[in-house]
């Protein structure tokens, strides 16, 4: 892996924390740039950057932005470009996660989960795709196995999911030849911070997995990897990486 990505360039979504930040340091491992984007969690995304600078200096930039602000993701792309004058891939790793049950969803809700799961991928990657077409480049959508097998109470985001994946494979078809897009689909990683999942719906997850247990942020992080550097001649597809999960629901 090492020096693989050298030189190429890789905006990361949501990038300050938990999977977002393995994405970031396991693609930075592999020798590419990042432009690390972050709306709330600026200590984490500074901490993040010194961290990897620290390694490879002035390898790493940040970007704040809200991504239901629809008007300001081309500035995302375009800031990338000012900072390092291309772009290799997009990982739209950035999403909001929680509850709304059929009875109580609001507009907000509506707005908040489909724009930060599927307007706002489609719209950097539209902002994103004639430079990622000069470079012979790549999208990896983070998605979830919900997308085909829908979470019970959350409704909105399931849908969203299912959207995400949708945009993945339509452009496939809009960007091939020359941009491959693909999406990885997480099962049990990381659980909510909110406690929305107790000990008792942890582990009937948990026993529906093959493998019995949760899976690693670099797990999510490899598969990344994978679809940016090491298959070439893959497009429009979803990895389910989920411990088996979605094979015994």
């Amino acid at each position: 892996m090492e020096g693989s990505l050298t030189g190429r360039v890789v905006l990361v979504t949501g990038a300050a924390r938990r999977v977002g930040a393995a994405i970031a340091r396991r693609l930075h491992a592999a020798g590419a740039n990042l432009m690390l984007h972050y709306r709330g969690s600026e200590p984490d995304a500074q901490a993040l950057q010194a961290e990897l600078n620290t390694v490879r200096a002035n390898s790493v930039a940040l970007v704040q932005a809200d991504l239901l602000d629809a008007g300001g993701l081309a500035e995302i792309v375009k800031n990338t470009l000012a900072r390092f004058d291309r772009i290799d891939a997009l990982v739209n790793n950035a999403s909001s996660f929680y509850p709304t049950p059929v009875g109580e969803i609001t507009d907000a809700q509506w707005d908040d989960l489909i724009g930060s799961n599927l307007k706002a991928p489609l719209f950097l990657a539209q902002a994103a795709a004639p430079h990622l077409k000069r470079t012979g480049g790549s999208i990896v959508n983070i998605a979830d196995i919900h997308a085909e097998w829908p979470l019970k109470n959350y409704v909105v985001y399931s849908i969203a999911k299912a959207g995400l994946v949708g945009l993945t494979r339509t452009l496939a078809r809009e960007l091939a030849p020359e941009v491959r897009v693909n999406a990885v689909a997480p099962g049990p990683i990381l659980w909510p911070e909110d406690g929305a999942f107790d000990a008792v719906s942890r582990q009937r997850i948990i026993s529906h997995t093959l493998l019995k247990r949760v899976g690693d942020p670099d797990d999510i992080a490899r598969a990344v990897y994978y679809f940016i550097a090491e298959a070439p001649y893959v497009t429009g597809q979803v990895l389910a990486v989920d411990g088996g999960r979605s094979v015994n629901l």
